[in-house]
C-alpha cells in the first residue's frame, strides 16, 4: 500500500532572528530537521512527500531541500494561502492563513493515499514514523462505520524546552488505548526535570506517563475531500463577524468528530524526545542533540 508523509511548512510565524526555521542548518553536515524526518520516514516505508508551503516560499524552499529530497522520494506540493478560500467568501482583513485543517485541505489534490501530517520544525524520532505507517498500512484507516484516526503519543516530558513554557495537547486515553479527550495546555514549564504549569494556587506537576500531541497523525485519503473541505465552509459560515484570529485546526476537526462517536483516535506511545525550535535559544540545545544522536549511531554523519 502506498503512503504518504504531508509536512505541514507554510506557517506565517516561522521567522525567528532573521530566518525561516524551517531551513535553519542544525545537523553536523549542515541538515535541517526536515532531513532527519523524511531520512525517516523513508526508512519507516513511505513512499511519497508531500511538502505544504506558501508561494513565496517556494523558489527558497525548492533549492534548500525540495529538488535534492525528489532525488530520494516521490515529491509533490500543495500552497496554503489565506485568499485560498471557497466561494462566497473573503479574507477581510486577515493576516494570515487558517490553520492547519486549510493546510491539509490545501493538499487535497495531490494525497490520494492514506498519510501522516507532521510539522515542518519538529523532529520526531525514529518510532513515531514507524508505528503510524504501521498502522496506515494495516488497515487502520479503513473506514466502517466511522472514521479511525491514529496519534503519535509522546510523554510530555521528552516534548520540552529549557527556554520557557510551551503548549501541548495533553491527552487521555481508555485501557485500550484509545483517545477520550485532548486539553490544548499553555505554559507547561520544566520545572525540576518534570512537566508543571504553574496555577494560582502553586505548581501542578504532570505524570511522568503523561502522553501528548504533537500533531504527528494517520489519516484515511477520504478525510480531505468528505470531511475537511465541507468543514471548512462551515468553520467560515459561524465564524463571528470581525474575528479575524480564529484558525481551522486538524485537532479541533478530528477532535469534533471523536465527541460525536463518529470518529475515534489509536494513540501510539512513542519514547522519543521532541526536538523543535520554539525559541531562538533552543538552536543550540537541538545542535547538540543531532550530534549527540550521531555520535550513538543512531544516523550518519551525512544524510544529504
Amino acid at each position: 500500500m502506498k503512503t504518504t508523509l504531508v509536512i505541514m511548512a507554510a506557517g506565517i510565524g516561522s521567522r525567528f532572528g532573521g530566518g525561516i526555521k524551517q531551513m535553519e542548518p542544525l545537523g553536523p553536515s549542515g541538515e535541517i530537521i526536515i532531513d532527519y524526518s523524511i531520512h525517516d520516514a523513508i526508512e519507516a516505508g513511505f513512499d511519497k512527500v508531500v511538502f505544504i508551503i506558501r508561494h513565496d516560499l517556494e523558489k527558497d524552499f525548492k533549492e534548500v531541500i525540495g529538488d535534492r529530497i525528489a532525488k530520494k522520494i516521490e515529491v509533490a506540493y500543495a500552497f496554503q494561502e489565506k485568499e485560498d478560500l471557497p466561494e462566497g467568501f473573503s479574507v477581510g482583513e486577515r493576516q494570515k492563513p487558517w490553520g492547519t485543517g486549510q493546510a491539509i485541505l490545501s493538499a487535497m489534490n495531490v494525497v490520494n493515499e492514506p498519510f501522516a501530517v507532521i510539522n515542518a520544525d519538529d523532529y520526531y524520532g525514529k518510532q513515531g514514523f514507524k508505528v503510524v505507517h504501521d498502522w496506515l498500512v494495516n488497515g487502520g484507516a479503513t473506514t466502517d462505520n466511522k472514521r479511525h484516526f491514529c496519534m503519535a503519543g509522546f510523554e510530555l516530558r521528552n516534548t520540552l524546552s529549557d527556554n520557557g513554557g510551551v503548549t501541548r495537547g495533553v491527552c487521555k486515553a481508555d485501557v485500550d488505548g484509545f483517545m477520550t479527550d485532548i486539553l490544548e495546555t499553555e505554559n507547561i514549564e520544566k520545572i525540576d526535570g518534570k512537566a508543571a504549569v504553574r496555577t494560582d494556587n502553586g505548581i501542578n506537576f504532570y505524570p511522568d506517563d503523561t502522553l501528548v500531541s504533537m500533531n504527528m497523525w494517520g489519516i484515511g485519503p477520504d478525510f480531505i475531500s468528505d470531511v475537511l473541505k465541507p468543514g471548512f465552509v462551515e468553520f467560515l459560515k459561524n465564524l463571528p463577524e470581525g474575528n479575524i484570529k480564529a484558525e481551522y485546526l486538524l485537532p479541533m476537526v478530528i477532535g469534533e468528530l471523536v465527541e460525536k462517536g463518529e470518529a475515534d483516535v489509536k494513540i501510539l506511545h512513542t519514547p522519543d524526545k521532541w526536538f523543535g525550535v520554539t525559541y531562538a535559544d533552543d538552536k543550540d540545545a537541538v545542535k547538540a542533540a543531532f550530534k549527540d544522536l550521531v555520535a550513538k549511531g543512531v544516523y550518519p554523519e551525512k544524510i544529504n
